[in-house]
């Protein structure tokens, strides 16, 4: 059996790919490697945890050592790294945690594979998962390209930045076998509601403040969840070695637009009067050097390979406002921390 390692495969992407590469190849032994801080969760994976072709191991890449022993037991084919600290208001409050997690982390794997692969890179990949917020800020027009110079912005991007520069280094000088994907932002269940839609879902329910950056007018590409699982099923699949591939939605929004268009779906779904949660909406200070517009140019993903995202955004925010109503559970859980005490109970049935 090939022999998969998916970092950070209980996080909110991460768990998507794990379980579409557990259900679409059996072929496959896909190991879910996750050190189950605050955004990973095993509940994401609740419907293939007992998967014979499933192993979960809970562990911290920037531990060297533990990750050097990871390797030479298992001896993977392929890795798909996701795992990194990724809330940019996180970093800015504490950057060194990136750096630990995002820069030394990837660069453990990285010496992981050199050295388990020894060279022999027949049928080997290290696939790196990346972020467009490592292209900076764009002004009113344009778009990111695979060629665009990195110019990143906070100390969450810098660190991104530099976990890129080091994987096509030692592409470059070990010759070692990647592919990197630079994704917009995600939407869709199972994100951590730090982010903006969960927090905002939440928030309306319970009639709480809804916090939006400035006037709300910084833009982004927004990208469904699931399109991107497939995207890198494709990329890791049928990518070009030493190619760089850029995600994207074709979707660009303002934040205001985005919880105004939010607003109005719960009011519909929670048969509220329409207007009634835009009231919540409560403009803050803006986050120190927010980027103004993110776009992605993914014609390069679409023209090589034959991906394009399934969904236009209000169809994945109808999904994902659905999902969201339907799993008050898993919500509640996480907002209120309860889903930590799950691991303790749950994770070393699963560990391999």
């Amino acid at each position: 059996m090939k022999k998969l390692l998916i970092t950070g495969g209980a996080g909110f992407i991460g768990s998507h790919v794990v379980r579409l590469l557990v259900n679409k190849y059996a072929d496959y032994s896909v190991y879910n490697l996750d050190a189950l801080t605050y955004a990973g969760n095993l509940e994401n994976l609740d419907d293939v945890k007992r998967a014979s072709n499933y192993h979960f191991i809970k562990g911290d890449i920037t531990d060297e050592a533990f990750v050097d022993e990871l390797f030479t037991s298992h001896l993977f084919d392929g890795i798909i790294h996701l795992a990194a600290e990724s809330h940019v208001d996180r970093s800015i409050a504490d950057p060194l945690s990136f750096v630990k997690t995002n820069i030394i982390g990837t660069v453990n794997l990285l010496n992981a594979a050199k050295k388990v692969w020894a060279g022999n890179f027949e049928g080997k990949l290290f696939y790196h998962v990346s972020t467009d917020e490592v292209y900076g800020s764009l002004g009113e027009s344009g778009f990111f390209l695979e060629t665009t110079s990195y110019d990143p912005q906070s100390p969450y991007s810098a660190s991104k930045a530099s976990s890129d520069h080091f994987v096509r280094a030692y592409a470059n000088t070990y010759k070692l076998p990647v592919v990197i994907s630079n994704c917009s932002n995600n939407y869709g269940p199972n994100q951590f509601p730090e982010k903006l839609l969960p927090l905002c879902i939440h928030n309306i329910k319970n009639n709480k403040p809804l916090p939006v950056y400035g006037k709300g007018e910084n833009i982004r590409d927004w990208l469904y969840v699931l399109d991107h699982a497939r995207a890198i099923d494709v990329i890791f699949h049928q990518g070009k070695v030493g190619e760089t591939y850029n995600i994207g939605g074709f979707n660009e929004w303002k934040n205001l637009d985005i919880v105004e268009l939010l607003c109005d779906v719960m009011d519909r779904k929670l048969n509220r009067t329409q207007g009634e949660s835009r009231k919540l909406i409560t403009f803050v200070k803006d986050r120190a050097g927010h980027d103004k517009r993110y776009a992605i140019d993914a014609s390069k993903l679409k023209e090589e390979l034959g991906w394009e995202p399934s969904l236009q955004f209000e169809e994945g925010l109808e999904k994902t406002v659905d999902w969201y109503l339907s799993n008050t559970n898993w919500l509640e859980h996480v907002t209120s921390g309860q889903y930590q005490s799950y691991y303790s109970k749950q994770y070393s049935k699963y560990e391999d």
